[in-house]
């Protein structure tokens, strides 16, 4: 008697667990990427993401110079996939306009990958309209170090989901010098 329950608490131990990895590969992933102003270009020398006890997983990201907002809404640039969903996420990047160095630790709120999976209206290239979860989360970077937070399925349809602060921090403007000449010619004039 006890090796039949055994048996059958092990089978139904494997069905719960095969019917979670099922249910999770339904789940469609969810991104991270990183945006700008128009005509406020800048280099993101790190984006780390963090869940503790989990995993530190940092993208590649470099020079953003759009689009924060627009007739179309913000788009990401730069980052990937949020796997498994971060706690903290760390920003440190070099502003061209201000030649500054700006860091954030963002802790994201627990409630952040519900509301992203949470089904919005989506339009469809072909002129329909679905429901898809908001499976974007997109990082603006604005002048004074400000980071504005969307989450969208697409850019019409992107929400304001948090506004942090960032530190200006130490670092060398000389670092970006060819860097900065270039969009200074670009741009320069708008600037003044």
């Amino acid at each position: 008697m006890c090796r039949l329950l055994g048996a059958a608490l092990i089978l139904a131990l494997g069905f719960a667990i095969a019917g979670c990895s099922t249910w999770m590969k339904d789940e469609p992933p969810l991104y991270v990427g990183v945006s700008a102003p128009e005509e406020y270009e800048m280099w993101v020398v790190h984006l780390q993401l963090e869940k503790p006890g989990a995993r530190s997983w940092w993208f590649p990201v470099g020079s953003v110079s759009c689009c924060w907002i627009g007739e179309f809404g913000p788009r990401r640039v730069g980052g990937g996939e949020m796997s498994p969903f971060p706690s903290l996420i760390a920003l440190h990047w070099f502003s061209f306009a201000e030649q500054k160095f700006y860091f954030s630790l963002i802790r994201v709120p627990e409630s952040l990958q519900d509301r992203m999976r949470k089904p919005a209206e989506h339009s469809y290239p072909d002129g329909t309209t679905g429901m898809r979860p908001r499976s974007s989360l997109v990082l603006g970077l604005a002048p004074g170090g400000q980071v504005v937070m969307w989450m969208m399925s697409q850019r019409s349809n992107a929400v304001e989901a948090m506004r942090v602060s960032a530190t200006e921090v130490d670092g060398d403007p000389n670092d970006f010098a060819s860097a900065t000449a270039s969009y200074l010619e670009e741009h320069g004039s708008y600037l003044k």
